[in-house]
């Protein structure tokens, strides 16, 4: 059983005297996270890595523990620690740091507020003696990057100093996309450990800085990952273990990674189920849209151009499913993400929407790679006349299990906004959750509409010539977007959108097309293209896919990071393993 105790961040809450929600945990970076100022501390003086000696840990067998400073979702990894057969229990004071048998540091965010948590509490002087003392010890993400020296993320700000280095962002300039988001493969060097059995297999990234190799920080690096650059993928000096990559969401190669922490005498395999693991992996997602049915009963559905009813006397909403069964079993088949696409009657109370809160934390029991979820996520005031932040309601989601959110409609008024003052305000909530979380937990997702028209200069927004002309026999279209699921259009074109929320914050965009949504004829490619040559964050490919020709269209002729189907899988028309053999067949990688 996890500890009862409340973990520390919640303690962090209530001693910044920080507002709090009857609906929302205190632990919520919503609230944590009022505070930015990047304090740093001085660089620490180590005793000489070779001095550290390797000592057997007196931990008991079954627990672990946790420190969870209140970013993002740690759910994820407390569930794969007690599918592991692992207790929890959560750090309270800094001293439960110096106390603990194994720590798990799970880092979500951006750098600077993490710093500040752990300045402002103790916390980084625990830390840095802990692992002075080669306790057995794993970072995770953010856990990995805090270890260096200082990161150049809303700074410089000073780390941890444990290793030499600073983290930096990416180079975009290089031709790869920014945020690094995917499956992709390891470079393993000797004595890794805790790598073992990984085995050639892709692992889950996503983050927008990283640290780079050097003579000075050699000694540390277990594993490089490639991406652009030669970037550290993990370290591991004695029983000092981090990781780049979240193990948590890289299905059972995660898992693995995570046993081999917990259980360090276990015998080593004889051979570890290998891949053919090489450089980033397209990406397979299952998208289930999520509502009430007229009996009350939460199901996934699916439209056809965004119609959900069946077209029959009854009118009823389609129903394909049980989301929790639906999304566990997409997990077996080999999904690379899920995403839950909220389109239920709770909209003006997201934080009411409990059933849908509910499916993320069932969800997220057996399910170990990424989650999103979208719908409602804004700023509003309840009934009573009590507001909530966007950061509220995304934090409740975060804490639930989701690992990224998606915004619609609000990034689309957010977008016709900034295009009209010019102005970053900061009060979007695509650009509050963004700058608490980083881009990478953020995703736009896009609904717009083929408009036909007959010269490029007939509208005030992107027009392209289209592959296949129009009814009246029209060469160019412009993309309208929508919101209110696609109910209602706006006065902005997909791809002004597009380029407007990169600008804002977005770390990926969804891009769906309600032309060809529910028609099986495959992506529109036209649109695809246009905007993943257009930004430089990952684009997403959804509506419309029909077969895995159609997933091997997109890639080869678009730079779609990912695809994403939904009636296809539900219906069991395709399943996802024939999706990824023929990509394979195709020569292009997947995560198998």
């Amino acid at each position: 059983m996890e500890a009862t105790a409340a973990p520390f961040s919640s303690i962090v809450s209530s001693r910044q005297n920080l507002p709090s929600s009857s609906s929302i945990r205190a632990s919520s970076p919503a609230s944590l996270f009022l505070f930015q100022k990047n304090i740093g501390n001085g660089n620490r003086k180590f005793k000489s890595p070779r001095s550290l000696s390797v000592r057997a840990s007196s931990s008991s067998d079954s627990g672990v523990t946790l420190l969870d400073y209140g970013a993002g979702n740690v759910r994820s990894i407390r569930n794969a620690l007690r599918h592991l057969g692992f207790s929890i229990k959560d750090v309270q004071t800094p001293g439960d740091i110096l106390n603990a048998d194994r720590l798990i540091f799970p880092g979500v965010g951006a750098f600077a507020p993490a710093m500040d948590v752990l300045n402002k509490t103790g916390m980084a002087e625990a830390l840095c003696t802990y692992i002075e003392n080669d306790r057995p010890f794993l970072g995770i993400c953010l856990g990995l990057q805090l270890l260096f020296e200082s990161s150049e993320e809303n700074g410089p700000v000073k780390g941890l100093g444990v290793i030499p280095g600073i983290v930096g962002r990416f180079d975009s300039s290089a031709g790869i996309r920014v945020p690094h988001i995917g499956w992709n493969a390891l470079q393993v060097g000797k004595d890794s450990e805790i790598l073992d059995d990984v085995g050639n297999r892709h692992v889950y990234f996503v983050h927008s800085y990283r640290a780079i190799p050097s003579d000075e920080n050699k000694d540390w690096i277990s594993s490089t990952c490639n991406y652009g650059e030669s970037f550290i993928s993990s370290i591991r000096r004695g029983n000092v273990h981090a990781v780049q990559f979240h193990p948590e969401k890289s299905g059972e190669v995660g898992l693995s990674v995570l046993r081999r922490f917990l259980h360090p005498k276990l015998p080593a395999t004889q051979k570890p189920m290998e891949g053919k693991a090489s450089k980033l992996a397209k990406r397979v997602i299952a998208c289930l849209d999520v509502r009430t049915n007229d009996k009350g009963d939460l199901v996934v559905t699916k439209g056809d151009q965004y119609d959900v009813r069946e077209q029959s006397n009854e009118n009823e909403v389609r129903n394909l499913g049980k989301p929790v069964d639906l999304a566990g079993q997409y997990y077996k088949d080999g999904a690379d993400e899920i995403s839950f696409l909220n389109i239920t009657g709770f909209r003006d109370f997201p934080l009411g929407d409990l059933p849908m809160i509910q499916v993320l934390r069932h969800t997220s029991k057996n399910v170990f790679v990424p989650l999103t979820v979208g719908g409602g996520i804004r700023d509003f005031t309840d009934a009573s006349g009590r507001y909530y932040s966007s950061l509220e309601v995304a934090a409740e989601y975060f804490r639930s299990g989701a690992d990224k959110i998606s915004i619609g409609s609000d990034a689309v008024y957010a977008a016709e906004e900034f295009i009209k003052s010019g102005v970053k305000t900061g009060k979007s909530s695509l650009e509050q959750i963004s700058r608490v979380y980083g881009n990478q937990a953020v995703v736009v997702s896009i609904d717009p509409r083929r408009v036909y028209v007959n010269h490029p200069d007939d509208v005030p927004y992107k027009v392209i010539r289209v592959t296949n002309p129009g009814p009246n026999g029209e060469e160019y279209a412009w993309y309208q977007c929508t919101v209110s699921g696609g109910r209602e259009g706006r006065p902005i074109g997909a791809f002004e959108l597009a380029k407007a929320v990169e600008e804002l914050g977005a770390g990926e965009i969804l891009l769906n097309c309600i032309d060809c949504d529910g028609q099986g004829k495959g992506f529109d490619i036209d649109l695809v293209k246009l905007i993943s040559d257009s930004v430089g964050i990952p684009v997403i490919a959804s509506s419309g896919a029909g077969t895995p020709r159609h997933f091997s269209e997109v890639f080869e002729k678009t730079n779609a990071s990912a695809a994403l189907a939904a009636g296809i899988f539900h219906r069991k028309e395709v399943p996802i393993q024939s999706v990824k053999e023929h990509l394979q067949e195709e020569r292009i990688e997947v995560r198998i």
